[in-house]
């Protein structure tokens, strides 16, 4: 039997299954939704996977407001959820917070560090990814001009733009790469119509492959990049189904299985900084069949040798997050 409780205003549910284990593991997921189709929904794969797996449950929250982080922190926490895991920046600062009145229990963040003993802190390389990306869609494009739309203009996500950038000009040094962010708010994660919005308006500069890294919004620029016939590319999970022979590739951060290592460590999971690229399976880009017309032989090879040599320390990418500096890229 399954108990629904409601907490945290009216609009955020928790589901409470009855005399479930103090360490049943919990998800909270960021602004957007857990079928944002992007990285929320990346997050619930793993745990999903893991349930399924394990025979196991979790338990869940999708927050409404920003004022719900620390209570659905401290709800899970108070209820002996070990661990308890969360998507997104923006629990940082509220982490920080909450983690030392909870010693015995575990916290995984999954996009910024905090620094605690009973933290786990899982940040990717996202901006390798966004090269290889970069590089196809160099490849791809016809019109030499390829855009970019991120989601809220924060240094992460200028990581992944200038990541792409740097990779659209190791093949096309001439190349115009349009960049727009959505907004400077957390709306800007879940808004479609002003992602289609600035897809037409990169069309209109000559733009025929636009690469989103912007969440929920990234849903209206794949849709309108598919119903104006021009090349898009998802991130992080693998979005080329969404619209078959119209999505170049995806950019792969595999948030899936940092949720699914966290849950599988359970109360023995180790903490500190842990760093997913590349080099360890962290990062990818996606090849299938509803995208293998567009790739073609020569792009694959030329990706998967600049793949190999990111992971190998041969090539170097460069990193927003190191001097919020981008050499590819005017903002």
């Amino acid at each position: 039997m399954t108990l629904m409780t409601k907490f945290l205003g009216a609009a955020a549910v928790l589901a409470l299954s009855a005399g479930a284990s103090l360490a049943e593991p919990a998800l909270i997921f960021d602004l957007g939704g857990k079928f944002d189709k992007s990285f929320n929904e990346a997050a619930f794969t793993g745990a999903s996977r893991w349930a399924e797996e394990t025979g196991n449950s979790f338990r869940e929250i999708e927050l409404q407001s920003e004022a719900q982080r620390e209570q659905a922190l401290r709800r899970f926490a108070d209820n002996g959820n070990n661990p308890i895991i969360m998507t997104g920046f923006a629990f940082g600062n509220v982490l920080s917070e909450v983690a030392p009145d909870y010693p015995d229990t575990k916290f995984a963040l999954i996009d910024m560090v905090v620094d605690a003993p009973n933290v786990r802190s899982v940040v990717f390389n996202e901006h390798e990814g966004s090269y290889l990306v970069g590089m196809m869609a160099a490849m791809a494009s016809e019109t030499d001009t390829v855009g970019f739309i991120g989601g809220m203009d924060i240094p992460l996500i200028r990581k992944f733009a200038c990541g792409y950038a740097q990779g659209v000009q190791a093949v096309n040094p001439d190349a115009k790469i349009v960049a727009n962010m959505t907004g400077t708010t957390p709306a800007a994660w879940n808004d479609p119509v002003k992602g289609s919005e600035l897809t037409k308006a990169q069309i209109s500069q000559g733009a025929d492959v636009v690469y989103a890294a912007a969440g929920g919004t990234g849903v209206g620029v794949l849709q309108t990049a598919a119903d104006e016939d021009i090349l898009s590319i998802g991130v992080d999970s693998n979005q080329n189904y969404m619209h078959p022979g119209q999505v170049l590739t995806s950019m792969l951060k595999r948030v899936d299985n940092a949720v699914y290592d966290a849950m599988s460590s359970g109360t023995d999971l180790e903490t500190g900084i842990n760093v997913m690229g590349i080099a360890n399976g962290g990062i990818d880009y996606a090849l299938d069949d509803d995208n293998a017309s567009l790739v073609s032989d020569e792009m694959k090879a030329a990706v998967e040798k600049a793949k190999e040599e990111i992971g190998s320390g041969e090539l170097t990418v460069h990193d927003y997050m190191s001097d919020n500096t981008c050499p590819a890229l005017d903002f």
